[in-house]
């Protein structure tokens, strides 16, 4: 199956390197480009992308902005961050708006549609070393560690058990072998935390987790 991507930034230059390192990727197409946010939202409802590669600080509507919008639509692609420099402070914001994880605008063109790839098929697309250098950002650690708990209190035993495996970057199947159980099962408890917490994505458990002390080899 092809991988239909919007690619969001307000210079026409990455835009075009973008364009020009997926469209040489076999099963990965660019269907649009985008140069601000509102655009992005129009573009991803007529396109209807599987992922968006989604630049964060741009004039009039920015990409967490759009991200927030994008991720309440109906059949919403996977929003991924573009971004400049590891650790930046947008990131986070990005994150808790609904996006799927982040790369680099640096990131290798060999790596780049395999990530890509991978975001298609849900799964989050950020390094672990990155994960905590985000949540290491936000405020201080320990009052954001009690707050974590307190949110994760509202689950169940096993659910908190798979939130934490995520803040360790595990896949489904991962999960699924860690503590005997099947991969439905593991969708299954990934489910009911998103609904309990109010979260879109499994990246938002994940980082949930690290802040709350979980998820750390």
């Amino acid at each position: 199956m092809t991988v239909r991507v919007l690619v969001v930034d307000d210079e026409p230059m990455v835009c075009a390197h973008l364009r020009t390192i997926l469209g040489a990727a076999d099963g990965v197409e660019v269907v649009a480009t985008a140069s601000d946010g509102a655009e992005a939202v129009e573009a991803v409802v007529l396109h209807e992308p599987d992922v968006v590669l989604m630049d964060l600080r741009m004039p009039g509507v920015d990409g967490i902005a759009a991200t927030a919008r994008i991720v309440q639509l109906p059949n919403a692609p996977h929003v991924v961050a573009l971004t400049t420099f590891d650790g930046d402070e947008h990131v986070h914001r990005a994150l808790a708006a609904g996006a799927a994880g982040y790369l680099l605008k640096s990131t290798p063109p060999e790596e780049l549609a395999a990530l890509v790839r991978v975001a298609a098929q849900g799964h989050a697309v950020m390094s672990r070393s990155a994960a905590r250098s985000l949540v290491d950002r936000v405020g201080d650690e320990q009052v954001a560690r009690r707050r974590a708990a307190a949110r994760l209190a509202r689950l169940t035993d096993r659910e908190r058990d798979v939130v934490a495996l995520l803040g360790e970057g595990c896949s489904n199947a991962e999960v699924a072998r860690r503590l005997h159980l099947t991969e439905a099962t593991v969708k299954g408890y990934v489910s009911n935390a998103l609904d309990k917490l109010g979260f879109t994505n499994r990246t938002q458990l994940g980082l949930l987790a690290r802040e709350a002390g979980l998820g750390r080899k």
